[in-house]
């Protein structure tokens, strides 16, 4: 612990690594507790303590390594811990041997801290050399757990010295690894020869006890039957282990507001009918129940993960109908913003934890009903009475403050929900496409479309995840608000004024596209499948408007790498930019493949800056605010910019998830800094700008209960634009006030091109 102290003072340590740290450490204590109860003749010996130093050095090892996610880890820390725990290693057994202090502990204790040290250091290295590396770290503890399901494994091993060396040779390699000192291909190669040699070691090893698993005497006799106290032991606590999993599976909630420690302390109906029936049923009948109902739960949980997780970043519940096809494009933007290793990495945890919620659920009914079955006479009375504690718990309405009644039948309500759920969202479809097949304006002819805005080059700008949480009421608003006011000044100065106003956006935390077809469309668009039926037909769009009307319609989006069929066949472009065409040469920025000021840059060389040209109507897509605002860019010199190229010599500002909320507003202030920049840079008095937030942020920034609100602002230079839309009540200036209205954003269309048609709007 003083150790951890010490390397928070000077290097830094972040929550993860006192976690990590203190867990190893009590971790380290127990095992030298237990191993100085069972041979306290022996005590530790000048040799023991060598040992217990190295077992402190890797505490510290294990602590930053929890704490490596920083972008400013101390790795230097790390290795010089690594290797004098290595160095350590090897004095220890020259101590022990010169003053004859070698014991059965020591030997113990320097096993298991050898096992920790090469745990941690594959942990520490899997994200950069691949998650196989972990087989390395795991394979000590492997080797152990086989052991408690074959006795044969707990036999004594002779001593081996090549053991010592394949050991010494994992540290060495995992700690070359992690100073990054030679090419990843030989690390690579250096780390599958390590565990090569690993593989070899315990295979010799299993092959020894193998063919000996028969010879038992009297001491194998004695360990027989510590391990079938140790069995007994574990059967309880898979059996409390199962009944818990169940438990906590019905009264589990799935929303992250009602995830509190008293959500749990609730007594469900269905475990109790569960191990009433697994007590009346015969065995084939209670074993075909398990498997009927362990499936249930286990969707039942998968249902509630997802619930957590899409309310935690859209504020919603999982769609079991649409939000499956996200699956794909979720981890391309995964790997896109923190690295396709890392990415990789949380996959193979994802894909283990979908397997475990499949198979254990079913394994724990499987056991609770058993056991029920098997105590035939404790267990009608225990199930009598939580059936009496269900029931006066449920007449006289009892429950925990703020989270629910005890008397609990939410794993069911929950079923019928998500039943219910589906069989809305297929009678949607039929409604969905009534809506958009009433669409008045789709036979209005060009001549009447915009004839307020002839002659004026218009840019529709997304800023991805401008919410109303940057704007008001947030610890960080202030700063953004700011940003505004100073805007609105830079505007001022170079003649353009602004109105501001709110929108209701039908998607939160993500998936702009819904929020980019609303508010093109004038439909509400609040579900991938509302979105696949909007494309399929001919809904009249912002974007069809303009070019009827006469504007070369483009669009700009620079997250997109690959053909855009939607561009073309709903939105009808004349031109898709995305970054294979804009000719950027410079680094990545997170999620964001450049910055937003070469993407405005792009645009004003590509399109607005021609000469004899028709009027222009762009949609642009800011997303330097995008998820995971772990590297956000510089505004420089707009004569600087060039290809982009500078931009791999200006250090980008990095943060990580535990500052996503400075992070976050760093990166909105950026974006709005840019577009002011560029208006007032490149604004010519034909310029109008439509800017808005696709979306709030996820409830990470924006919190529990933030609305769906957007702020929406109408930039332009002729005060003529802004006379057509005093009606609407937006306030002046780039920051909305608190009166203004807030409308949804599938109104926006409609009031846009009725403002701005033949008559002036009427007040």
């Amino acid at each position: 612990m003083l150790l951890l102290a010490a390397l928070a003072a000077t290097v830094g340590l972040g929550g993860a690594g006192w976690v990590a740290g203190a867990t190893c450490a009590v971790v380290v204590d127990v095992a030298l507790a237990r191993g100085l109860f069972r041979y306290r003749p022996e005590g530790l010996g000048p040799a023991g303590w060598v040992t217990l130093a190295r077992a402190t050095l890797t505490v510290g090892v294990a602590a930053l390594t929890a704490d490596s996610f920083r972008t400013d880890a101390p790795v230097g820390t790390l290795v010089t811990l690594a290797a004098v725990a290595l160095v350590l290693d090897f004095a220890d057994g020259r101590v022990a041997r010169r003053t004859g202090s070698a014991s059965r502990l020591g030997a113990r204790l320097d096993g298991e801290v050898d096992a920790l040290l090469i745990l941690v250091l594959s942990v520490y290295v899997a994200p950069s050399a691949g998650a196989w590396v972990l087989a390395i770290g795991a394979a000590r503890y492997a080797f152990l757990a086989a052991g408690c399901l074959f006795g044969w494994m707990l036999a004594p091993l002779p001593r081996r010295d090549w053991r010592r060396v394949v050991a010494a040779t994992q540290g060495i390699v995992l700690t070359v690894a992690a100073a990054d000192l030679v090419p990843l291909t030989v690390t690579r190669v250096a780390l599958a020869a390590a565990l090569a040699l690993l593989a070899e070691s315990f295979g010799r090893d299993v092959w020894w006890l193998w063919r000996r698993r028969h010879a038992v005497d009297g001491r194998e006799a004695a360990t027989a039957g510590r391990l079938g106290r140790v069995r007994a032991g574990i059967a309880a606590a898979l059996t409390l282990l199962a009944l818990l999993l169940v438990w906590v599976a019905l009264v589990a909630p799935n929303q992250p507001s009602r995830l509190v420690p008293g959500a749990f302390v609730r007594l469900p109906l269905e475990g109790v009918v569960l191990i009433a029936l697994a007590i009346v049923l015969p065995t084939t009948a209670r074993r075909l129940l398990a498997w009927v109902v362990g499936p249930v739960i286990s969707v039942l949980i998968l249902v509630k993960l997802l619930d957590l997780g899409f309310f935690t970043a859209f504020d919603r519940p999982f769609n079991p109908v649409d939000d499956w096809s996200y699956a794909p494009l979720g981890i391309e933007t995964l790997r896109a913003s923190i690295g396709r290793t890392s990415a990789n990495l949380a996959l193979a945890g994802v894909a283990l934890l979908g397997l475990a919620v499949l198979v254990l659920p079913t394994l724990a009914v499987l056991r609770v009903t058993r056991v029920a079955a098997r105590h035939r006479r404790l267990s009608p009375p225990v199930v009598a009475a939580l059936g009496v504690a269900w029931v006066l718990s449920w007449a006289f309405g009892a429950q925990l403050v703020s989270v629910g009644p005890i008397a609990s039948t939410s794993a069911a309500a929950l079923a019928v929900h998500e039943v219910r759920a589906v069989q809305a969202d297929l009678r949607d479809r039929a409604t969905f496409a009534r809506a958009i097949r009433s669409d008045s304006a789709r036979s209005t002819p060009g001549s009447r479309l915009l004839t307020g805005l002839r002659g004026k080059d218009v840019l529709l700008v997304f800023v991805e995840s401008y919410g109303k949480v940057a704007v008001e009421g947030s610890s960080f608003s202030p700063r953004v608000d700011a940003v505004l006011d100073t805007g609105t000044r830079q505007l001022q100065s170079a003649g353009f004024s602004s109105r501001s106003g709110w929108l209701t956006s039908p998607t939160f935390g993500g998936i702009s596209w819904l929020a980019h077809s609303t508010m093109q469309s004038g439909v509400w668009v609040d579900s991938q499948g509302r979105y696949d039926e909007l494309v399929a037909s001919d809904r009249f769009t912002l974007s069809q408007a303009f070019r009827r009307a006469g504007w070369r319609a483009v669009d700009d989006v620079p997250s997109n790498d690959r053909y855009w069929k939607q561009g073309s066949s709903f939105y009808h472009y004349d031109k898709v930019y995305d970054r294979r065409d804009v000719g950027y040469r410079g680094p990545t920025y997170a999620y964001a493949s450049m910055p937003d000021q070469y993407v405005l840059l792009a645009l004003q060389r590509l399109e607005l800056a021609k000469r004899d040209r028709r009027p222009v109507f762009a949609e642009l897509d800011l997303v330097s605010s995008h998820t995971p605002w772990t590297r956000i860019p510089r505004l420089i010199d707009w004569s600087q910019v060039g290809d982009g190229s500078i931009f791999k010599n200006l250090p980008a500002e990095k943060n990580t998830w535990s500052h996503a909320k400075r992070a976050y507003s760093h990166s909105i202030e950026y974006t709005l800094q840019t577009l002011f920049s560029f208006v007032q840079h490149y604004g010519r008095k034909n310029l109008v700008l439509v800017v808005l937030g696709d979306h709030q942020p996820s409830t990470t920034v924006s919190g529990q209960d933030a609305s769906h609100d957007v702020p929406v602002a109408v930039i332009a230079h002729d005060p003529a634009v802004l006379h057509r839309i005093a009606g609407w009540g937006w306030a002046n200036g780039m920051r909305p006030g608190s009166t203004a209205p807030v409308w949804p954003m599938s109104d926006f269309r409609d009031r846009f091109l009725r403002a701005f048609g033949p008559r002036p709007a009427t007040p």
